[in-house]
């Protein structure tokens, strides 16, 4: 029993460290943008990514390759932004509470021309499960395995998901035209 103990102890003391200040320098950002196109709310989307970072700090002795660390935040957003996206369906329906008020940067209308805009109208208009996959493989850039770890489904589903996503952003985007 006290080699098993011991052998826990060492295992923990030789476990790879996890860099977090570096990891949150160096992807908050990338990280509350991947949040932004998901819950479309700036403060609902940094909470996410610190929870994200919280959980990350709690967990990381569990990981055993700190090259997983950003998989694991990625993972981490998606999941909590689907979460902040249900409890705002239960606000809704139960409590007839309006979402929160999203006040852009004064220069967002400057920064995103009218094609950029009605490209985003569309996206955040696809099924969530549509839009988690475009979001990941074009604004993240994730390959379509990586997108099928961080959100738990197969390789195929990714693909079909990407396929009907784009099949109705140039159907809804070619009729602006």
């Amino acid at each position: 029993m006290l080699c098993a103990v011991e052998a826990g102890e060492q295992q923990r003391q030789t476990a790879p460290v996890i860099d977090l200040p570096a990891l949150y320098q160096l992807h908050w950002r990338y990280l509350v943008r991947l949040a932004v196109l998901l819950v479309d709310d700036t403060s609902s989307a940094e909470d996410v990514v610190q929870d994200a970072f919280i959980a990350l700090h709690r967990n990381a002795g569990n990981l055993r390759d700190p090259d997983a660390a950003l998989g694991y935040l990625r993972t981490s957003v998606v999941n909590l932004a689907r979460s902040v996206l249900r409890r705002r369906q239960v606000a809704r329906k139960h409590l007839k509470v309006a979402e929160p008020e999203a006040t852009a940067p004064a220069d967002h209308d400057v920064l995103l021309r009218d094609e950029h805009q009605a490209a985003l109208r569309a996206v955040k208009a696809l099924p969530r499960h549509q839009r988690e996959v475009l979001v990941l493989r074009y604004w993240s850039g994730l390959s379509e395995r990586e997108i099928a770890q961080a959100l738990g489904i197969s390789q195929g589903s990714v693909k079909s998901a990407a396929s009907r996503g784009m099949a109705t952003l140039h159907t809804v985007l070619g009729q602006d035209r």
